[in-house]
């Protein structure tokens, strides 16, 4: 009998999970629009994925796999399997407190009736609940499932206006933003249209492919057709298929002619989203524009055209590019043509800037940085230049660096190349063409090195200024940046950071670990704040604030790297130290810590750390220490405070001894108040010899 039980229940698991497939339906919502920016479309799509899979959850709708398209004029997901029901649900719904609800001879008050009535459930049905806030009243209210069909009408909306995207725009007398005007919503469950209204859109079957190739509407019956149907109609719906066949035919044409693709990831992905009908092809250029600097042929064919530029077996350009067209094969003559004329175009007013701007030499253009405001409060360009030199001038003299008159003029001509016409056309250059330009102009390798370096690192990742002129500029113009942008209160917030302070944070930490630069980080910020105290009355407040900002990011440095919160703390409470003595320290309390005997160590040390966190200390009398362990425990302080000195930070060990047998044998808070005053005396001398390594307070043992 209990096996036949067993298995008629079986029997009901078994039907129900068959209920739940064959009650399963696809999902298809699609946003067409005007074409997205291409850098706007992956955040786009997975916020969509995201928001609708939310939604189906918080709505206790069953689905199955869910795939998002893109291509510039759509966002799209399909979702596999949902469930044409909501499950049913039971929710608690907590009500006022017991006492407010039921009187004192247990019958309810107004305030349970109004709670009864509002569940729609009657009083009887009302239970106490404990919580910890105290008794409630409360009431379990059973919903059944409704039709997924009917929930979509109410949830795909918001999804769609819940994406995000970097930047939204409206349009027409309409509130909604969007990355762009939608124009169609295609919403489809199995066979049936989802109805809603977004903008004055009303959703359908109606969707739109290629807006040249097949402009014709066409008929989503149902949504596991809508690859095929969008494919038929010169639309790859799939970023991914469309970047495959955009890498294997550029490959393709590589090998036919023995060159390859200057490597550029961003303008794979660019092109990806740019195009929905992907066909590649090569185009060729004048080999005389070789002429022009290497980096600039590549922007040009990049920025402006979104061009493949190729490469010869050296590195050396080749005078082809390659062109991802949004149309058939059989317009690539067209295509070819077109795109070598602008192509010509683009490279003719690139050759016309380059020759313009050397008709005179780099310095020259320096006094014309002052017809350029930096920004409106802080002046023009050339008082930031005076402020990067001001800072470089310090730098020099701090860290005894002997090319200082060279320092000062690469400083000032860092900037020199903003106000020239290759740059002013191609902002992406600037810091390049400074360097080709001051090199042209007969200034020596490192001054044109530093020109293009001191904007280093650019990105995360990116590598560091080399030279010791390249790496003090860098640091300099970082450090007026982030103390400029401090001043005028445009500092970061939250993930907000318009003006990259925390990765030039970060370019001035990494800088300084590798150029091993001992400059403490107050006397940095003290520098650049008084480059630009003409608009500052006062910079002690901000010099602090400005500290703290640097040291979150060297403490999210090195919690990345590895290293252990308490470390971090202990080393950075003690303040006055630089950026290379603080790595120092952190990498020798972390070995420290992984020796066996440092729990012991630890544990003198907090002996120490607690008694003086009572009394106040005073100078060390040498003839009040007349037990042997306080002369010992003296005589290894001072040898070991020696031994700090030049960086022996394991001499610390050699106090854990000394420590517990003063603790052991003496008793510091004497009766004779000048014995206790001087063994506390003695005891504060312990502890700054800890302090020379971190604050042992604030280490988990």
């Amino acid at each position: 009998m209990f096996k036949l039980l067993e298995l008629l229940k079986l029997l009901d698991r078994f039907e129900h999970i068959i209920l739940n497939i064959i009650n399963m339906k696809p999902l298809l919502l699609e946003i067409g629009t005007e074409e997205i920016p291409a850098r706007f479309i992956p955040e786009g799509i997975k916020s969509l994925k995201e928001t609708l899979v939310k939604s189906l959850g918080d709505a206790e709708i069953d689905f199955g796999e869910i795939s998002g398209y893109a291509t510039p004029r759509r966002l799209a997901v399909l979702v596999k399997d949902v469930s044409e029901e909501q499950k049913d649900r039971t929710t608690e719904l907590v009500g006022p407190p017991k006492k407010i609800a039921f009187d004192e001879k247990g019958n309810p008050t107004k305030a349970a009736q109004g709670f009864a009535k509002s569940c729609n459930v009657d009083v009887k049905d009302l239970s106490i609940v404990k919580t910890e806030r105290g008794e409630y009243v409360a009431v379990t209210v059973k919903e059944t499932g409704r039709k997924t069909k009917d929930v979509l009408t109410e949830i795909l909306p918001g999804c769609i206006t819940s994406i995000q995207f970097p930047k939204t725009m409206r349009w027409g007398s309409g509130t909604l933003r969007f990355a762009r005007p939608i124009h169609w919503i295609t919403a489809v469950f199995g066979d049936e249209v989802i109805p809603f209204e977004i903008a004055g859109l009303r959703s359908g079957n109606i969707s739109y492919c290629h807006r040249f190739l097949s402009p014709s509407p066409v008929e989503l019956k149902e949504p596991l057709t809508y690859r095929q149907i969008l494919s038929k109609n010169y639309v790859m719906a799939d970023p991914d298929e469309r970047k495959k066949i955009i890498f294997d035919e550029i490959k393709k044409i590589e090998s036919e002619i023995g060159s390859s693709v200057h490597k550029d990831d961003e303008l794979l992905d660019t092109v990806t989203f740019l195009v929905e009908y992907p066909t590649v092809l090569l185009g060729g250029f004048d080999a005389g524009y070789l002429l022009l600097p290497k980096e600039l042929l590549i922007t040009v064919m990049r920025s402006h055209q979104k061009y493949f530029s190729l490469e010869d077996g050296k590195g050396s350009l080749l005078p082809y590019f390659i062109v991802v067209s949004n149309s058939k094969p059989e317009n690539n003559d067209v295509i070819k043509k077109g795109a070598e004329r602008v192509l010509k175009a683009r490279l003719e007013d690139a050759r016309f800037y380059y020759d313009e701007d050397q008709e005179e030499p780099l310095w020259n253009y320096i006094e014309k940085l002052k017809k350029v405001t930096s920004h409106e409060k802080l002046g023009n360009l050339y008082e930031k230049a005076e402020r990067i030199a001001f800072l470089c001038s310090f730098l020099c003299d701090e860290l005894n660096l002997p090319a200082k008159e060279k320092a000062l003029r690469a400083s000032m001509l860092c900037k020199a190349d903003l106000v020239t016409g290759i740059v002013r056309e191609f902002p992406e250059l600037q810091g390049y063409m400074g360097m080709i330009y001051a090199k042209n102009s007969g200034e020596d390798e490192e001054t044109a090195a530093a020109i293009y370096e001191h904007y280093m690192p650019r990105f995360s990742g990116d590598s560091l200024p080399l030279g010791d002129i390249s790496s003090i500029i860098s640091i300099a113009d970082k450090m007026d940046n982030i103390a400029s942008f401090f001043l005028l209160g445009l500092v970061p917030t939250g993930s907000e950071d318009p003006f990259a302070l925390r990765r030039q944070a970060m370019g001035v930490i990494n800088i300084l670990l590798k150029k091993n630069y001992p400059l403490p980080l107050e006397l940095l910020i003290d520098k650049a704040l008084q480059g630009i105290e003409g608009y500052l009355p006062s910079r002690k407040s901000l010099c602090d604030e400005v500290l703290k900002f640097f040291y979150q990011r060297f403490e999210g440095m090195l919690l990345n790297e590895g290293y252990g919160y308490d470390i971090i703390n202990s080393v950075f409470s003690m303040a006055g130290k630089n950026i290379k003595d603080i790595k120092q320290r952190i990498d020798a309390l972390s070995e420290m810590k992984e020796m066996p005997e440092f729990l012991e160590l630890l544990t003198a040390a907090k002996r120490v750390y607690n008694i003086l966190g009572k009394t106040k200390a005073e100078k060390i009398k040498i003839n009040l220490l007349t037990e042997p362990v306080e002369k010992n425990l003296h005589s290894i302080a001072a040898s070991v405070h020696e031994r700090l000195l030049d960086g022996d930070y394991n001499a610390l060990f050699e106090l854990k001894g000394a420590v517990n047998l003063f603790f052991d044998n003496v008793l510091v808070m004497d009766k004779n108040p000048e014995v206790r005053t001087n063994r506390v005396a003695l005891l504060e001398s312990v502890k700054r010899a800890f302090d020379m390594l971190g604050d042992f307070s604030k280490i988990v043992g």
